[in-house]
């Protein structure tokens, strides 16, 4: 395994945070060497299961003559760049919600 290889030095930037659904189409432009790379990198990182299936089978596909297709894209509508945070606020949010008049009924030691 390759561990000396950090997250910058990575054929696909964000790889990391590429949703499993889509990995398969965003390595697809990558031959067997960079395929191989993210494998090692996985294997010494997070080695995750359906991760490692995926990466496995795409080199092997490339052994057996799949030819690599497509671009490495430049960015990522999957992978957001940005930290939006909640649209909540008191401005937006519901009604206060004031217990019964007769008590809290979560509290036990209240009278009902």
């Amino acid at each position: 395994m390759n561990e000396s290889l950090n997250r910058e030095e990575l054929p696909l930037p964000d790889y990391d945070h590429i949703p499993l659904g889509t990995l398969g189409s965003r390595i697809s432009p990558l031959d067997e060497q960079g395929v191989q790379a993210l494998l090692d990198y996985e294997q010494g990182h997070g080695n995750r299961l359906p991760v490692v299936q995926v990466l496995q089978s795409r080199i092997d596909a490339l052994k057996n003559g799949a030819e690599p297709s497509g671009s490495i894209p430049e960015n990522m509508p999957e992978v957001s760049q940005s930290q939006q945070g909640s649209p909540v606020s008191p401005a937006t949010s519901g009604p206060p919600i004031n217990p019964p008049s007769h008590g809290d009924p979560t509290n036990p030691a209240q009278p009902r």
